[in-house]
């Protein structure tokens, strides 16, 4: 049998049509490397099972290999139009695993069950986990922990089960999100969420509810709305609520950015204008919430000091002489203030009449 060849920087670089050199860049955490770019090249190297040669100059097998799991379940949140996030995940990883002498080899898993994921890591040549558990259920969590090597989830939390988890701190994110429509004196605040069934998506609309009472506001049931995770989705699912006559709030925070371009697009179809009708939050900071028309005013979490946690914690675990208690760690957010959400001054009642139901413009 013929052996398989050995994947090098130059089949990563084919396959992502870009130069060689720009793919050391992105695997070494060097260089001005558009996002759309890394993120591309990182998406090869996943799909690729692409494994690193371990970038302080050591020869090959002469580091221990970390091993990062790029699980999407069902594809409703973890997708391309999430790939540049997953790609900070990466690079925070890639640069903080190769200063502690680590190989990190991404393995993209979509669509499979986790039962086979975790049969995958049984045997492997490797040190370590890390997970993404964007999609991730419980059970799945103590599915892929039951193999038995030491693994971090990222991009999830369970308060508990006995796992390592470093997630966005969603609580402390949502009260800034809450705090900055109040500072415009909103008293009417609604919520984007979604039925998707993620465990940031309900720990957001668990913030929500509680930072409304913390903050001194009501919610309005008929203001928490429930449309779905993917761009069209949300677009298609906004559109039918406003055909059915939608009474919209001053103000939404959306569950993620993905939704928020959804749920503008609808909104500005049927002729309501952003923010001078209704001021709209993210959550993400993705890039083209920089570009979008209006721009998104959004929450931003560093993710790759997410990535970078991991592997230290990781580490911590690899080398302990004994078994440590499970760690749980929490990453502050900054609100990025751009135009959708208003000025910083109270603006004028939202007209009546978008509560009407009409047709979308032309």
């Amino acid at each position: 049998m013929k052996p398989t060849k050995k994947l090098t920087i130059r089949d990563i670089a084919e396959a992502t049509g870009v130069s060689p050199a720009t793919v050391s860049l992105v695997l070494n955490g060097k260089g001005e490397i558009s996002g759309v770019t890394r993120a591309r090249v990182l998406e090869s190297v996943a799909k690729l099972n692409y494994v690193p040669r371990n970038l302080r100059g050591g020869s090959e097998g002469s580091s221990e290999t970390l091993r990062f799991l790029k699980i999407s379940k069902h594809g409703h949140t973890v997708n391309r139009d999430h790939s540049v996030f997953i790609s900070d995940y990466i690079d925070g990883m890639s640069a903080e695993a190769t200063r502690r002498n680590y190989t990190l080899e991404v393995v993209s898993s979509e669509g499979q069950p986790i039962s086979a994921v975790a049969e995958s890591l049984t045997g492997a040549p490797i040190s370590g986990v890390i997970a993404l558990g964007t999609e991730l259920t419980e059970d799945d969590i103590r599915l892929i922990q039951g193999v038995g090597f030491p693994t971090v989830f990222i991009d999830t939390f369970y308060d508990v089960v006995d796992a390592n988890f470093v997630d966005m701190n969603n609580e402390d994110a949502v009260y800034k999100v809450l705090s900055r429509f109040r500072s415009h004196g909103f008293e009417r605040i609604g919520f984007v969420a979604s039925h998707v069934d993620t465990t940031n998506f309900r720990l957001r609309q668990d913030a929500f509810f509680k930072n409304m009472v913390r903050l001194g506001l009501k919610v309005r049931e008929s203001d928490v709305l429930s449309i779905e995770s993917t761009h069209d989705g949300a677009y298609e699912d906004t559109r039918k609520l406003m055909e059915g006559g939608l009474d919209l709030a001053d103000c939404y925070f959306c569950t993620n950015d993905i939704i928020a371009y959804g749920f503008m697009k609808a909104l500005k179809e049927f002729g309501i204008r952003i923010p001078d009708d209704v001021s709209i939050i993210g959550f993400d900071n993705l890039p083209q919430s920089a570009t979008t028309e209006p721009s998104l005013t959004t929450i931003e979490v560093s993710k790759r000091k997410i990535g970078y946690l991991a592997v230290t914690i990781l580490d911590d675990i690899i080398n302990a002489a004994e078994n440590q208690p499970s760690v749980k760690m929490l990453v502050g957010a900054d609100l990025v203030l751009r135009a959708s959400d208003g000025r910083d001054v109270p603006r004028p009642a939202p007209q009546r009449a978008r509560v009407m139901k009409k047709q979308p413009a032309e």
